[in-house]
């Protein structure tokens, strides 16, 4: 990436085109994991569709390499890649919401929160997981969960239109009745079939939800994972908590006497009367008392920012994930034995629950291929501290090695973590790998779109 093909392509674009001699280069290629150091030939700030086009030409006719930006979440940093084109669409974070349909319209660089805030206003939602800084592009083409999945479904389940710029610059819409074969492949299939420029998401009446938190003294890991393991699934799809091994932190709700002690706990979400939250999870007390308990109405853009404080961009992250659709006893043995090894008071893991609607959806009407899956895990080593990024990809890795043998085989592909095989991909998508590998011969012949957990395009028939 010469200073000349630099200057030509600022030409072409509305948007700043950034070099690694420009003031802001460093700002500009920073992401939300600070473990990833990578310095892209150029970052083009996209404002609009036209700018992806133009700027999707240019990479192809000058032999470049190109990867997209969202909200920049991706774990391994897909969103970036050394001397490549970094398209970054966070300009673009426009949301707008139809009341009367029911509906909202994000652009592609909009947050989890931007898509939260608007709808809001109309007392509506759509499934989109934990954190309001999330991304919404990266999160829905991977199929995206969180604490509306089991009433609603997925994110791409939610999906009901796409605008994308394709490998060849040309701009096409995609649903059940136009480019039906490229809807289904972006609900799930990651971002290798195109550059999505607005996603339009069904939204359901959800306002004020319960929500609460309950964390139990490690010595009875064993008896809460298999309490949870039975009493969630057998819940109405009204109620999702996910489970997490954690080190409490030392802010409120949390009462100082049990600040920095390692726990287990749920965080839990109800879009039923949240004042009946509390008689609902009366039940917590089986597993043994916990050490804490909190239940709260809170308006859904609260919870979904609840975290976002603890978590804020520029920690060391390196995370792995699985599908379980059993939690057996040597997996809680697992499970048990690493929290008690947390390498730092950040790291943790968390059971996503997708079973309910998310569960119901026919297997084979989404790119999302384990619609048996009963939970989708991940493991996060995360601290501040760049020193310590070796200890926290250690403890990721051996946690995953001991209980991948537990789990179904394949892992929500934005929970892959860096350096998987492709196998990877592959059990990820099992038996649909094949039907995509055709979508990608289609839309992506040459595989411009590479920088993802990535889906070769079929030989040409």
């Amino acid at each position: 990436m010469d200073g000349t093909t630099l200057e030509t392509m600022r030409s072409r674009l509305r948007g700043p085109v950034i070099g690694p001699e420009d003031q802001g280069y460093d700002q500009a290629r920073t992401v939300y994991n600070a473990m990833i150091d990578k310095k892209p030939g150029a970052v083009v700030t996209c404002h609009d569709t036209a700018d992806v086009m133009a700027a999707v030409d240019f990479v192809r006719e000058n032999g470049l390499t190109v990867a997209v930006r969202g909200g920049g979440h991706s774990g391994p940093g897909l969103c970036l890649a050394d001397d490549a084109v970094t398209l970054d669409l966070s300009p673009m974070r426009g949301v707008r919401v139809d009341p009367a349909t029911q509906t909202a319209q994000a652009d592609g660089g909009a947050q989890l929160g931007d898509l939260d805030h608007a709808s809001h206003a109309f007392g509506l939602a759509t499934p989109a997981g934990i954190m309001s800084t999330t991304g919404v592009g990266g999160l829905t083409l991977g199929g995206g969960h969180g604490y509306l999945t089991r009433k609603y479904g997925l994110t791409a389940d939610n999906l009901v239109s796409a605008d994308v710029v394709l490998a060849d610059g040309t701009f096409v819409p995609a649903n059940a009745s136009e480019h039906a074969d490229l809807f289904w492949a972006l609900r799930g299939g990651g971002g290798n079939f195109g550059i999505v420029t607005s996603f339009d998401f069904e939204l359901h009446p959800v306002d004020t939800v319960g929500a609460g938190i309950t964390v139990w003294p490690l010595e009875r890991f064993h008896d809460v994972m298999r309490w949870y393991r039975e009493f969630l699934p057998q819940a109405p799809d009204d109620l999702y908590g996910f489970f997490a091994s954690l080190t409490v932190p030392p802010a409120p709700p949390f009462p100082e006497e049990i600040h920095g002690q390692k726990m287990c706990g749920v965080v839990w979400s109800s879009t039923a009367d949240p004042a009946a939250l509390e008689d609902t999870l009366a039940a917590v007390a089986e597993p043994g008392a916990p050490a804490f308990h909190f239940t709260s109405p809170m308006p859904y853009p609260a919870l979904q920012s609840m975290f976002d404080e603890l978590l804020p961009t520029g920690l060391q992250w390196y995370w792995r994930g699985d599908f379980f659709d059993e939690i057996t006893d040597e997996a809680v043995d697992v499970h048990a034995a690493f929290a008690e090894n947390l390498p730092t008071g950040l790291s943790t893991m968390h059971l996503y629950p997708v079973d309910g609607a998310a569960g119901r959806v026919p297997p084979d009407d989404t790119a999302w291929s384990y619609r048996d899956a009963r939970w989708s895990g991940v493991i996060a080593g995360i601290d501040p501290d760049p020193a310590n990024a070796e200890a926290l990809r250690e403890w990721a890795v051996g946690y995953w090695e001991a209980l991948h043998p537990h789990s179904m085989g394949g892992a929500y592909v934005n929970f892959i973590g860096a350096g998987e095989s492709q196998d990877r991909v592959k059990a990820t998508y099992r038996g649909h790998y094949d039907r995509l590998s055709e979508v990608k011969r289609v839309y992506d012949p040459h595989n411009l779109f590479h920088a993802n957990q990535n889906i070769e395009p079929a030989p040409p028939h």
